[in-house]
């Protein structure tokens, strides 16, 4: 545990001087604010709001009531403990008093970004009052945590292989059974099989959708709502899994694929178009690269959305581009988002990313889903990238 607050400290320090920061409070209560626990580590029974403040000098001094303060002894912090509301405001307040430079919390301006906004407003008012500065932290905590180390860039390749292994065997099972009748529920059951054979964690999922199904981008089938699939229908499959332990980290895919030998004309068209919005928002992030151009997540998002849209698409992709990924599927890094949301978080070499346009039409949707790690040296794709629909005899 110390040796992990150590690089994250030392993390959280070279973000703040670069930024010009003057130190991040992480405040938590009642297990609100996952950072906290991401920072600390899980802490069990703790009953009373609590503060870990880390300075530009990357030194950690962690603030809870009198009553839970034993709790944190072995995380190697400084520990301050504090017995009343009274209390707990003057100790703050000389926490406070000593910073240069603006306070950094998991707040987001208006709410604009749900990942960064854990901080209820009344402790921002609290901590305002106290004359601080508070600014959004997105930043700061993607750097100092969200960045993957060699191991977890590993662990993710391997996932990524066993998940491009069974989309195809998915496939191949479908062509093997649907003649004697098989159904999405059964080729989901199949895949979280094969998955978990691979020793890998699959929390929910995967998405298995046939035909309207597929128009529907987090459909699950369940044994009592489930669809046969058999000859002319559209299949759409989205799997992710982890391997166990502290380097899992998660890759994510989707594919598409025809029972039939030929697809259909305009199935074969609007996957054309989210191929090429897949394809130029990672052209587009190249380039930045050659040019040495910072990005936000906004940006690449706009892209694929805008050849969506000239396509006459743009109704239909209805959510972000793209999310980070790290030990959850769903990873609290940048987001390729100017829809949902307008994300303004940098792309930073060491996070990894889904690239996942979409189109859903009611008779059936369209999504090509690959994951970027950002290197030093740029985006490396890490899944296999599909470039037809897959046809299923």
């Amino acid at each position: 545990m110390m040796a992990l607050l150590s690089q994250v400290f030392q993390q959280a320090a070279e973000y703040m001087a670069q930024a010009g920061l003057g130190a991040w409070l992480i405040y938590d209560y009642h297990g609100m604010n996952p950072v906290f626990q991401r920072v600390v580590g899980e802490v069990r029974m703790v009953t009373r709001p609590c503060y870990l403040l880390v300075t530009r000098q990357g030194k950690g001094t962690l603030m809870a009531h009198h009553v839970d303060i034993g709790r944190f002894r072995r995380a190697g912090l400084k520990l301050q403990a504090y017995v009343s509301r009274a209390d707990l405001v003057e100790r703050l307040t000389v926490l406070l008093a000593g910073i240069r430079g603006p306070v950094a919390m998991e707040y987001s301006p208006l709410g604009a970004l749900p990942r960064a906004s854990r901080v209820d407003a009344g402790t921002v008012e609290l901590v305002r009052s106290l004359g601080a500065e508070v600014v959004s932290s997105a930043d700061l905590f993607q750097y100092a945590t969200q960045r993957w180390s060699g191991e977890q860039l590993a662990s993710h390749k391997r996932a990524a292989s066993a998940l491009s292994e069974t989309v195809q065997g998915a496939f191949r099972y479908i062509g093997e059974h649907f003649p004697t009748g098989v159904t999405e529920y059964q080729v989901a059951q199949y895949i979280r099989r094969r998955l978990s054979e691979r020793g890998l964690e699959v929390p929910d999922g995967p998405v298995v959708a046939a035909d309207a199904h597929s128009g529907d981008p987090h459909y699950e089938p369940s044994r009592r709502r489930s669809t046969a699939i058999g000859p002319g229908q559209w299949v759409l499959i989205d799997l992710w899994a982890r391997e166990p332990g502290e380097a899992g980290t998660f890759a994510d895919i989707t594919w598409v694929g025809y029972v039939g030998e030929r697809v259909p004309e305009h199935h074969a068209k609007v996957f054309e178009v989210v191929a090429r919005a897949r394809d130029a928002a990672l052209a587009f992030m190249e380039q930045a690269v050659r040019e040495s151009r910072a990005l936000e997540g906004w940006h690449v998002d706009r892209v694929a959305r805008d050849l969506i849209e000239k396509a006459g698409y743009g109704d239909y992709f209805t959510h972000r581009l793209g999310h980070s990924l790290g030990a959850e599927v769903h990873a609290d890094a940048v987001n390729l988002d100017d829809h949902e949301t307008h994300d303004t978080r940098k792309l930073i070499p060491g996070i990894g990313v889904t690239i996942e346009p979409g189109i859903y039409l009611p008779e059936f949707g369209v999504r090509s889903e690959i994951d970027v790690y950002i290197s030093d040296d740029g985006p490396l794709v890490t899944t296999e990238v599909q470039r037809e629909v897959v046809r299923i005899d």
